[in-house]
């Protein structure tokens, strides 16, 4: 456990956007591509679940109306469906494409993976960093 924000880091050396530990996400709902809490990736994460980020109303009206219902329960992948202030491992692409269109939500950097980088700076992320406590 990290001493500091009390969350763990990533078992699989990955690192954040710092070039740190990874912290997890979120294990309520299971987030990450391996639903393990991590927003890492691998080989068969073809959507790059990188950015760990904070769901609003306006950012998950704007995936539902993209084609990604990320509200709607998935009982059968035991999917709770999302809600307003839940913590989610979102694809690198579709939360810069939200950025775009003004409904980026808040992102936790040190629960984001520096792949992300790979489809937008550091700066702007940084322009949406969750306030820490």
């Amino acid at each position: 456990m990290n001493k500091i924000t009390n969350r763990k880091c990533s078992p699989r050396g990955a690192e954040n956007v710092f070039g740190e530990p990874l912290h997890q996400c979120c294990t309520s709902p299971l987030t990450g591509f391996e639903r393990d809490g991590f927003c890492h990736t691998g080989p068969d994460d073809r959507g790059v679940h990188v950015v760990c980020a904070q769901m609003t109303e306006d950012f998950l009206s704007y995936t539902r109306a993209r084609g990604n219902d990320l509200s709607a329960p998935a009982p059968m992948y035991g999917f709770p469906g999302l809600k307003p202030g839940d913590r989610w491992c979102l694809c690198a692409a579709r939360w810069a494409e939200a950025e775009r269109a003004g409904v980026a939500p808040l992102v936790d950097l040190e629960a984001t993976q520096e792949k992300a980088l790979e489809f937008v700076s550091l700066e702007l992320l940084q322009k949406y960093a969750l306030k820490r406590p």
